[in-house]
């Protein structure tokens, strides 16, 4: 396990101003952990990471010369989206899937997994943050990918996108702006989820700090092979260096979470 890497930084240029995040993007895991018991099936659906992200992240990251970072354990052994107080951090089940290597599990095993993977991860975050404010000289824009299932408990899921956000709007609102434009996008605002999620990643790194920011969901099927990833990269690049060129986008400005109050 020593070996194994938690996180994994895209090279960017920091005086840029932007960082992109993809928390789900990798499905791997260490192996002293085996399959925790799934089928390998098991490590290609949703459960395991957000299909397509890692590609789309990459090639985003290649296109406009920004720092990425990348999950680089799957969410089936810790969530790198979950606060570290999060019940639902370590899943048992997982949309029908029981996770034999998940239950039952000791403190030690809970904690060493934090420890281990979810803060390393979100130390690499940190730093890259940190440091394109540093070499920008402002607030840097976050913006994180995901994707979703194109239904759930066999219901269609309509959207094509979705921008989930707690009360901080400033990117939210140009982001579904440009998305809206295209009248073939079906485009969410905080559905099929609801952004405001107290210690998830933009919580944890933009909103307690008030940097600016915006979670972007795709659906899966529409970035599950090269070519769909390329056809949302071309949709996706202008979009994004166009906010990034916004002066409003990179100052701090703390907003109150609809969670509750800040520690």
């Amino acid at each position: 396990m020593q070996d194994f890497q938690p996180f994994k930084i895209l090279v960017g240029n920091h005086d840029s101003g932007m960082v992109l995040l993809g928390d789900h993007a990798m499905n791997r895991l260490p192996p002293r952990y085996g399959d925790l018991g799934l089928p390998t099936s098991a490590f290609a659906r949703h459960i395991a990471y957000d299909i397509g992200i890692e590609a789309l992240t990459r090639t985003l990251s290649q296109r406009l010369g920004v720092p990425a970072v990348l999950g680089g354990f799957s969410r089936l052994l810790i969530d790198p989206n979950r606060g570290e107080d999060d019940p639902t951090l370590i899943m048992r089940i997982s949309d029908g899937a029981i996770i034999p290597g998940n239950h039952p599990i000791t403190a030690e095993e809970w904690n060493h997994r934090i420890e281990a993977f979810h803060r390393p991860y979100h130390n690499a975050v940190s730093e890259t943050i940190a440091r394109t404010a540093e070499a920008s000289g402002c607030a840097p824009l976050v913006l994180s990918l995901h994707s979703y299932t194109p239904a759930w408990k066999g219901i269609p899921r309509p959207w094509h996108a979705a921008v989930l956000w707690d009360s901080d709007n400033r990117a939210v609102r140009p982001l579904l702006e440009q998305l809206r434009r295209d009248p073939e996008l079906i485009v969410g605002d905080n559905e099929p989820y609801d952004g405001a999620l107290k210690g998830d990643t933009m919580y944890r790194h933009c909103m307690v700090s008030g940097i600016p920011h915006a979670l972007l969901e795709v659906r899966q099927d529409l970035i599950g092979d090269e070519a769909g990833v390329a056809a949302w990269a071309d949709r996706l690049a202008p979009i994004f260096q166009a906010m990034n060129a916004d002066a409003a986008l990179h100052a701090y400005n703390v907003h109150a979470s609809r969670t509750g109050p800040y520690a």
